[in-house]
């Protein structure tokens, strides 16, 4: 397993959570490759922790379906998956579904100017192949509906499933197919305006199906 260019980065150890979002990042961003084999004592080097806040978070990535552990042998990066990604893909539209169920009937016009804020950046970023400024206007527009919602365990249950998908968008959010995802969200906003709150959450639900899992796009 090649040390990341960023080796050293750390200068204090990091966290609990700044570990696993670290290897979770790393993964999600290809830095560590579907197949690739993990090695904590390179993980040590890089992060500047020791073996066991290492341990932890790989475990965290087994659940959220990002590694892979084999026993007595290697802990490897997951393989971009059509099965498991679609089944990720399943529950996390329905927890989108959910969201946005709860959060119309609270939303104020605020909301509803930020979502089309956050819409308008992710139209922008797409036009300039920046996949990273769409990722994070994405995320900015839909978390607009899990905020208000207020349902905790809706939330955790998004930051635990939605990085199986991340490597999807990553793919998508560089070709032009992402441009539907632009008036898809166009409109969830004028469902969600209008305060039609199952209008808005199917097309919640829908815009996070039509994600489409391809491993050479």
């Amino acid at each position: 397993m090649p040390v990341p260019s960023l080796a050293g980065v750390h200068k204090r150890p990091l966290l609990r959570d700044n570990v696993f979002e670290s290897l979770r990042n790393a993964i999600v961003d290809g830095t560590f490759e579907p197949g690739e084999r993990l090695k904590d004592t390179e993980l040590e080097a890089w992060l500047g922790v020791s073996r066991t806040p290492i341990r932890e978070a790989l475990l965290r990535l087994e659940r959220a379906g990002l590694v892979i552990a084999l026993p007595g042998k290697a802990t490897i990066v997951a393989p971009c998956d059509q099965a498991s990604t679609l089944s990720t893909q399943q529950v996390v539209a329905g927890l989108h579904e959910l969201a946005a169920r709860l959060a119309v009937p609270l939303l104020t016009e605020d909301h509803i100017s930020a979502m089309a804020e956050a819409n308008a950046r992710f139209e922008q970023a797409l036009q300039g192949a920046d996949v990273e400024s769409a990722l994070r206007a994405d995320d900015d527009f839909h978390a607009v509906f899990v905020t208000v919602g207020g349902n905790p365990v809706l939330r955790d249950l998004l930051e635990q499933t939605t990085p199986v998908l991340r490597r999807v968008e990553r793919m998508r959010f560089g070709s032009f197919a992402a441009r539907e995802s632009v008036a898809q969200h166009a409109e969830i906003i004028r469902l969600a305006r209008l305060g039609d709150a199952e209008a808005a959450a199917k097309a919640c639900r829908e815009n996070w199906l039509s994600l489409r899992f391809t491993s050479a796009e």
